[in-house]
Protein backbone atom coordinates (compact mmCIF):
# COMPACT_ATOMS: atom_id res chain seq x y z
CA UNK A 1 0.00 0.00 0.00
CA UNK A 2 1.19 3.57 -0.86
CA UNK A 3 0.27 6.18 2.09
CA UNK A 4 0.79 9.86 1.21
CA UNK A 5 1.55 11.84 4.16
CA UNK A 6 -0.73 14.80 4.84
CA UNK A 7 1.08 18.07 4.66
CA UNK A 8 1.80 19.36 8.06
CA UNK A 9 3.30 22.34 10.45
CA UNK A 10 6.33 21.13 9.62
CA UNK A 11 6.51 22.03 6.02
CA UNK A 12 6.14 26.01 7.83
CA UNK A 13 8.56 28.00 9.67
CA UNK A 14 8.16 28.04 13.31
CA UNK A 15 4.94 30.60 14.02
CA UNK A 16 5.34 31.66 17.60
CA UNK A 17 1.70 33.30 17.17
CA UNK A 18 -0.04 30.42 15.23
CA UNK A 19 -1.87 28.79 17.52
CA UNK A 20 -0.12 25.45 18.62
CA UNK A 21 -2.77 23.91 20.92
CA UNK A 22 -4.16 23.46 17.36
CA UNK A 23 -1.57 20.92 15.86
CA UNK A 24 -2.16 18.89 19.48
CA UNK A 25 -6.27 18.58 18.71
CA UNK A 26 -5.73 18.17 15.09
CA UNK A 27 -4.38 14.33 14.51
CA UNK A 28 -5.86 12.52 11.79
CA UNK A 29 -4.43 9.74 9.58
CA UNK A 30 -2.37 10.91 6.72
CA UNK A 31 -5.30 12.48 3.82
CA UNK A 32 -5.68 9.90 1.70
CA UNK A 33 -4.66 6.57 3.78
CA UNK A 34 -5.57 3.26 2.55
CA UNK A 35 -7.37 1.49 4.17
CA UNK A 36 -6.75 -2.08 3.28
CA UNK A 37 -5.21 -4.69 5.19
CA UNK A 38 -1.57 -4.35 5.99
CA UNK A 39 0.92 -7.49 6.37
CA UNK A 40 4.02 -7.16 8.15
CA UNK A 41 6.77 -9.13 9.00
CA UNK A 42 8.54 -9.33 12.04
CA UNK A 43 12.41 -9.20 12.35
CA UNK A 44 14.86 -10.86 15.40
CA UNK A 45 15.44 -7.15 16.79
CA UNK A 46 11.68 -6.99 17.69
CA UNK A 47 12.02 -10.03 20.14
CA UNK A 48 11.41 -9.51 23.98
CA UNK A 49 9.40 -5.54 22.89
CA UNK A 50 6.08 -5.29 23.15
CA UNK A 51 3.40 -5.90 19.97
CA UNK A 52 2.02 -2.71 20.24
CA UNK A 53 5.11 -0.78 20.20
CA UNK A 54 6.68 -2.79 17.47
CA UNK A 55 3.73 -2.25 15.44
CA UNK A 56 3.43 1.26 16.01
CA UNK A 57 7.51 1.46 15.30
CA UNK A 58 6.26 0.18 11.66
CA UNK A 59 3.12 1.90 10.59
CA UNK A 60 3.87 5.50 11.85
CA UNK A 61 1.06 6.83 9.53
CA UNK A 62 -1.28 5.80 12.90
CA UNK A 63 -1.29 6.94 16.06
CA UNK A 64 0.05 4.43 18.82
CA UNK A 65 -3.71 5.20 20.16
CA UNK A 66 -5.63 3.89 17.41
CA UNK A 67 -3.26 1.13 16.54
CA UNK A 68 -3.95 -0.20 21.09
CA UNK A 69 -7.78 0.57 19.52
CA UNK A 70 -7.60 -1.73 16.97
CA UNK A 71 -5.48 -4.42 19.09
CA UNK A 72 -8.83 -3.94 21.76
CA UNK A 73 -11.41 -5.00 18.17
CA UNK A 74 -9.31 -7.49 17.17
CA UNK A 75 -8.19 -6.05 14.31
CA UNK A 76 -4.81 -7.24 14.79
CA UNK A 77 -3.80 -10.73 13.76
CA UNK A 78 -0.42 -12.77 14.94
CA UNK A 79 -0.13 -15.42 13.16
CA UNK A 80 -3.81 -15.33 12.33
CA UNK A 81 -5.16 -14.74 15.43
CA UNK A 82 -6.15 -11.86 17.34
CA UNK A 83 -3.34 -11.05 20.04
CA UNK A 84 -3.22 -8.18 22.56
CA UNK A 85 -1.31 -4.93 22.20
CA UNK A 86 0.43 -5.92 25.43
CA UNK A 87 1.64 -9.58 24.47
CA UNK A 88 5.18 -9.95 24.18
CA UNK A 89 6.79 -9.86 20.27
CA UNK A 90 9.46 -13.08 19.39
CA UNK A 91 10.21 -11.56 16.04
CA UNK A 92 9.87 -13.78 13.59
CA UNK A 93 5.71 -13.52 13.55
CA UNK A 94 3.33 -12.80 10.80
CA UNK A 95 1.46 -9.51 11.43
CA UNK A 96 -1.66 -8.28 9.59
CA UNK A 97 -3.62 -5.09 10.51
CA UNK A 98 -7.13 -4.73 9.10
CA UNK A 99 -7.51 -0.37 9.88
CA UNK A 100 -10.76 0.64 11.16
CA UNK A 101 -12.07 4.03 9.61
CA UNK A 102 -12.20 7.12 11.96
CA UNK A 103 -14.27 10.10 11.91
CA UNK A 104 -10.59 12.23 11.51
CA UNK A 105 -9.82 10.54 9.03
CA UNK A 106 -12.64 12.09 6.91
CA UNK A 107 -10.63 15.70 8.21
CA UNK A 108 -9.42 16.54 4.89
CA UNK A 109 -12.78 16.06 3.13
CA UNK A 110 -13.95 18.80 0.48
CA UNK A 111 -17.56 20.29 1.83
CA UNK A 112 -19.64 22.54 0.42
CA UNK A 113 -19.55 25.13 2.53
CA UNK A 114 -20.99 28.71 1.92
CA UNK A 115 -18.00 31.19 2.83
CA UNK A 116 -18.32 34.79 3.20
CA UNK A 117 -15.31 35.95 0.86
CA UNK A 118 -14.28 39.78 1.01
CA UNK A 119 -11.20 39.29 -1.09
CA UNK A 120 -9.69 36.41 -3.57
CA UNK A 121 -7.01 36.34 -6.00
CA UNK A 122 -4.15 34.26 -7.16
CA UNK A 123 -2.63 34.13 -3.45
CA UNK A 124 -5.04 34.73 -0.52
CA UNK A 125 -8.38 34.57 0.32
CA UNK A 126 -9.87 36.68 3.06
CA UNK A 127 -12.87 35.32 4.68
CA UNK A 128 -15.17 36.63 6.61
CA UNK A 129 -16.08 33.88 9.14
CA UNK A 130 -19.39 33.67 11.15
CA UNK A 131 -19.63 32.99 14.66
CA UNK A 132 -20.28 29.33 15.06
CA UNK A 133 -18.22 28.08 12.34
CA UNK A 134 -15.04 26.04 13.60
CA UNK A 135 -11.99 26.91 11.68
CA UNK A 136 -10.28 23.75 11.56
CA UNK A 137 -11.37 19.91 12.10
CA UNK A 138 -10.33 18.69 15.95
CA UNK A 139 -11.75 15.91 18.66
CA UNK A 140 -15.76 16.79 17.63
CA UNK A 141 -15.01 18.44 14.76
CA UNK A 142 -14.26 16.61 12.61
CA UNK A 143 -15.55 18.06 9.21
CA UNK A 144 -18.23 21.13 8.96
CA UNK A 145 -15.23 23.10 9.26
CA UNK A 146 -13.90 26.00 7.63
CA UNK A 147 -11.00 23.98 6.29
CA UNK A 148 -13.50 21.56 4.86
CA UNK A 149 -15.10 24.19 3.00
CA UNK A 150 -11.80 26.01 1.60
CA UNK A 151 -10.80 22.65 0.07
CA UNK A 152 -14.18 22.64 -1.49
CA UNK A 153 -14.08 26.08 -2.71
CA UNK A 154 -10.45 25.72 -3.62
CA UNK A 155 -9.29 21.66 -4.17
CA UNK A 156 -5.71 23.25 -4.35
CA UNK A 157 -5.29 24.09 -1.04
CA UNK A 158 -5.09 19.97 -0.70
CA UNK A 159 -1.21 20.95 -1.41
CA UNK A 160 -0.77 23.43 0.99
CA UNK A 161 -0.31 22.63 4.71
CA UNK A 162 -3.12 23.11 6.78
CA UNK A 163 -4.93 23.99 3.72
CA UNK A 164 -3.36 27.44 3.91
CA UNK A 165 -4.73 28.54 7.27
CA UNK A 166 -2.06 30.53 9.29
CA UNK A 167 -4.31 31.95 12.35
CA UNK A 168 -7.67 31.03 13.71
CA UNK A 169 -10.56 32.30 15.46
CA UNK A 170 -12.29 30.55 17.90
CA UNK A 171 -15.87 29.04 16.69
CA UNK A 172 -17.70 31.93 18.19
CA UNK A 173 -16.09 34.37 17.67
CA UNK A 174 -16.92 36.23 14.04
CA UNK A 175 -14.73 38.42 11.45
CA UNK A 176 -11.79 38.37 9.11
CA UNK A 177 -9.23 35.88 7.80
CA UNK A 178 -6.36 35.36 5.87
CA UNK A 179 -5.60 32.00 3.50
CA UNK A 180 -2.54 31.51 1.40
CA UNK A 181 -3.70 29.81 -1.42
CA UNK A 182 0.13 28.70 -2.05
CA UNK A 183 2.90 27.48 0.05
CA UNK A 184 4.88 30.76 -0.91
CA UNK A 185 2.03 32.94 0.09
CA UNK A 186 1.17 30.97 3.15
CA UNK A 187 4.55 31.18 4.32
CA UNK A 188 4.99 34.79 4.11
CA UNK A 189 1.88 35.03 6.01
CA UNK A 190 3.42 33.07 8.68
CA UNK A 191 6.54 35.04 9.11
CA UNK A 192 4.54 38.37 8.82
CA UNK A 193 2.93 37.13 11.99
CA UNK A 194 5.93 36.07 13.61
CA UNK A 195 7.11 39.78 12.63
CA UNK A 196 3.87 40.96 14.22
CA UNK A 197 3.53 43.22 10.90
CA UNK A 198 0.06 42.11 10.40
CA UNK A 199 -2.50 44.61 11.86
CA UNK A 200 -5.33 42.56 13.73
CA UNK A 201 -7.86 44.77 15.16
CA UNK A 202 -10.88 43.03 17.23
CA UNK A 203 -14.36 44.69 18.49
CA UNK A 204 -15.59 42.95 22.20
CA UNK A 205 -18.44 44.30 24.24
CA UNK A 206 -17.08 43.69 28.06
CA UNK A 207 -18.78 43.91 31.62
CA UNK A 208 -18.27 47.72 32.94
CA UNK A 209 -16.23 50.14 32.17
CA UNK A 210 -12.83 50.24 31.86
CA UNK A 211 -10.13 53.57 31.44
CA UNK A 212 -9.61 54.95 28.14
CA UNK A 213 -6.79 53.31 26.64
CA UNK A 214 -4.40 50.28 27.82
CA UNK A 215 -1.97 47.90 27.27
CA UNK A 216 -2.13 44.21 28.55
CA UNK A 217 0.95 42.64 28.71
CA UNK A 218 0.94 39.11 30.72
CA UNK A 219 2.01 35.85 29.31
CA UNK A 220 -0.36 33.28 28.87
CA UNK A 221 -0.36 29.45 29.08
CA UNK A 222 -2.89 26.66 30.47
CA UNK A 223 -4.65 27.48 32.99
CA UNK A 224 -3.15 25.12 36.35
CA UNK A 225 -6.52 23.36 37.16
CA UNK A 226 -8.36 23.27 34.29
CA UNK A 227 -6.38 22.32 30.94
CA UNK A 228 -9.76 23.27 28.89
CA UNK A 229 -8.81 27.12 30.05
CA UNK A 230 -5.94 29.33 29.32
CA UNK A 231 -4.41 31.74 31.92
CA UNK A 232 -2.79 34.28 32.62
CA UNK A 233 0.70 32.62 33.78
CA UNK A 234 4.60 32.92 35.21
CA UNK A 235 5.14 29.61 34.35
CA UNK A 236 8.20 28.91 32.41
CA UNK A 237 6.00 27.23 29.66
CA UNK A 238 3.82 30.30 29.27
CA UNK A 239 3.93 32.42 26.28
CA UNK A 240 4.41 36.21 25.58
CA UNK A 241 1.01 37.74 25.06
CA UNK A 242 0.07 41.22 24.20
CA UNK A 243 -3.45 43.19 24.08
CA UNK A 244 -3.78 47.16 23.48
CA UNK A 245 -7.45 48.32 24.73
CA UNK A 246 -9.31 51.31 23.53
CA UNK A 247 -12.78 51.97 25.17
CA UNK A 248 -14.50 53.68 22.10
CA UNK A 249 -18.01 53.92 24.21
CA UNK A 250 -20.06 53.08 27.35
CA UNK A 251 -23.55 51.63 27.22
CA UNK A 252 -26.09 49.81 29.55
CA UNK A 253 -27.10 46.39 29.12
CA UNK A 254 -29.51 44.66 31.60
CA UNK A 255 -29.21 47.36 33.66
CA UNK A 256 -25.45 46.84 34.21
CA UNK A 257 -22.28 49.09 32.59
CA UNK A 258 -20.97 47.52 29.24
CA UNK A 259 -18.27 49.13 27.05
CA UNK A 260 -17.24 48.70 23.68
CA UNK A 261 -13.80 47.85 23.23
CA UNK A 262 -11.05 47.81 20.30
CA UNK A 263 -8.15 45.52 20.79
CA UNK A 264 -5.15 45.09 18.80
CA UNK A 265 -2.94 41.79 18.97
CA UNK A 266 0.63 41.81 18.93
CA UNK A 267 0.36 38.41 19.81
CA UNK A 268 -1.84 35.30 19.01
CA UNK A 269 -2.71 33.34 21.77
CA UNK A 270 -5.70 31.16 22.84
CA UNK A 271 -8.33 33.11 23.64
CA UNK A 272 -6.06 36.03 24.42
CA UNK A 273 -8.32 38.89 23.95
CA UNK A 274 -11.11 36.85 26.32
CA UNK A 275 -8.19 35.90 29.03
CA UNK A 276 -6.27 39.68 28.78
CA UNK A 277 -10.01 41.38 29.86
CA UNK A 278 -11.11 39.17 32.22
CA UNK A 279 -7.30 39.21 33.91
CA UNK A 280 -8.23 43.14 34.41
CA UNK A 281 -11.90 42.73 35.80
CA UNK A 282 -13.99 43.29 32.64
CA UNK A 283 -15.02 40.06 30.87
CA UNK A 284 -16.41 39.72 27.65
CA UNK A 285 -20.45 39.69 27.36
CA UNK A 286 -21.73 36.03 26.55
CA UNK A 287 -18.74 34.67 27.33
CA UNK A 288 -19.34 31.41 29.32
CA UNK A 289 -15.76 30.30 29.87
CA UNK A 290 -14.43 32.76 31.25
CA UNK A 291 -17.12 35.64 32.00
CA UNK A 292 -19.66 35.63 34.88
CA UNK A 293 -22.13 32.51 34.42
CA UNK A 294 -24.94 34.65 35.80
CA UNK A 295 -25.17 37.09 33.15
CA UNK A 296 -24.06 34.46 30.28
CA UNK A 297 -28.06 34.33 29.51
CA UNK A 298 -27.81 38.00 27.84
CA UNK A 299 -25.57 36.91 24.83
CA UNK A 300 -25.59 33.56 22.60
CA UNK A 301 -21.84 34.26 22.08
CA UNK A 302 -18.69 35.86 23.37
CA UNK A 303 -19.42 39.71 21.68
CA UNK A 304 -16.05 39.34 19.83
CA UNK A 305 -15.41 40.34 16.32
CA UNK A 306 -12.39 40.26 14.27
CA UNK A 307 -13.01 43.79 12.80
CA UNK A 308 -9.74 44.95 10.83
CA UNK A 309 -7.34 43.15 8.99
CA UNK A 310 -4.28 44.36 7.16
CA UNK A 311 -1.20 42.84 5.85
CA UNK A 312 1.17 43.02 3.17
CA UNK A 313 0.19 40.91 0.08
CA UNK A 314 2.16 38.07 -0.34
CA UNK A 315 2.50 38.17 -3.59
CA UNK A 316 2.84 42.30 -4.85
CA UNK A 317 4.74 43.51 -1.34
CA UNK A 318 1.43 46.49 -1.51
CA UNK A 319 -0.19 46.74 1.94
CA UNK A 320 -3.98 45.82 2.00
CA UNK A 321 -6.42 46.19 4.13
CA UNK A 322 -9.79 44.73 5.01
CA UNK A 323 -12.74 45.71 7.44
CA UNK A 324 -15.80 44.36 7.64
CA UNK A 325 -19.30 45.47 9.99
CA UNK A 326 -19.95 44.05 12.69
CA UNK A 327 -22.45 40.62 12.53
CA UNK A 328 -25.83 41.42 12.74
CA UNK A 329 -26.21 39.72 16.49
CA UNK A 330 -23.26 42.00 17.45
CA UNK A 331 -24.62 44.63 15.88
CA UNK A 332 -27.86 44.08 17.91
CA UNK A 333 -26.21 43.46 21.18
CA UNK A 334 -24.73 46.82 21.29
CA UNK A 335 -27.85 48.63 20.02
CA UNK A 336 -29.43 47.24 23.06
CA UNK A 337 -26.83 48.81 25.29
CA UNK A 338 -27.22 52.00 23.59
CA UNK A 339 -24.17 52.22 21.65
CA UNK A 340 -24.12 53.07 18.02
CA UNK A 341 -22.28 51.02 15.58
CA UNK A 342 -18.72 53.01 15.39
CA UNK A 343 -18.20 54.34 11.24
CA UNK A 344 -15.34 52.70 9.63
CA UNK A 345 -12.33 54.81 9.83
Amino acid sequence: MILTPTPNSADLPEDPDFDDELDAEFAPAAAGSDLSPITLELAPDACGQRLDKVVAGLVPQFSRSRIQQWFEGGHVLVDGKPKRGKDTAYGDETVVILPQSAPEDQAYTPEAIALDIVHEDEHIIVINKPAGLVVHPGAGNWSGTLLNGLLHHCPQLANVPRAGIVHRLDKDTSGLMVVGKTLAAQTDLVRQLQARSVKREYFALVWGTPQLSGTIDASMGRHPKDRVKMAVSTNFSAKPAITHYQRLSSGVLEGRPVSLVQCQLETGRTHQIRVHMMSIGFALVGDTVYGKQHLAPFFHRQALQARRLGLVHPATGEDWEWIVPLATDFAELIARAGIPEPEAA
